[in-house]
């Protein structure tokens, strides 16, 4: 993304907090979303997050009030079976989409309440069928504001890559909407009359 395509994004700063590596691929996620922008969001990087690339949590001393805040915790390292890279590495779409799943687990939260999302914690720690059921919920948040193109790629990009971690691939292809699944949604969101699935922000 170019400096001036920043500047044209410059109104989803608000109220977030974004490391400058990742400037641009958090900006562009956070255009398909315009409800989030009056939403706190940090953006922080870890050095490792247990079996994830990313991860969206509130914070916890905010979840008693009315200005919930979030934060979004990025992998410095992108994990590989026998090396690492830097995410920045990463080619930008496939950040994009991965964003955008996270993002998608936001609006998740903002449509529950405390007791909501207190459930919510219960059922992601100990039930695997509650956990595929919240990241498909997540993927479809996506597919549904637009980013349709971008989750497609990040799934192909995960499943059919040859250095990535067997054990990880086949959680990804057991918990999250396959690569037909958001075929299939954004199809529908065509035949509705609505564009935007994989052709928006193209």
């Amino acid at each position: 993304m170019e400096e001036t395509d920043i500047e044209h994004y410059e109104a989803f700063k608000a109220n977030k907090v974004i490391p400058q590596v990742l400037e641009a691929e958090i900006l562009r996620a956070l255009s398909f979303y315009p409800s989030l922008v009056p939403v706190k969001i940090r953006f922080v990087f870890k050095q490792r997050i247990k079996g994830s690339v990313m991860q969206a949590q509130p914070l916890i001393t905010t979840m008693f009030g009315t200005a919930r805040e979030y934060r979004i915790n990025i992998s410095a390292l992108f994990r590989l079976t026998h090396t690492a890279i830097p995410i920045r590495q990463v080619p930008s779409d496939i950040l994009i989409g991965w964003i955008g799943h996270e993002l998608g687990h936001i609006m998740d939260y903002e449509q529950r309440n405390l007791w909501g999302m207190l459930r919510f914690g219960a059922g992601y720690l100990f039930s695997s069928s509650f956990v595929k059921n919240a990241e498909r919920v997540a993927d479809t948040f996506a597919v549904n504001h637009g980013l349709g193109n971008y989750i497609l790629k990040t799934k192909y990009f995960i499943l059919d890559h040859a250095a990535l971690p067997e054990k990880y691939k086949q959680k990804i292809a057991r918990l999250y909407l396959s690569p037909d699944d958001i075929v299939a949604q954004v199809r529908a969101l065509e035949a509705q009359g609505n564009p935007s699935g994989l052709a928006r922000h193209e």
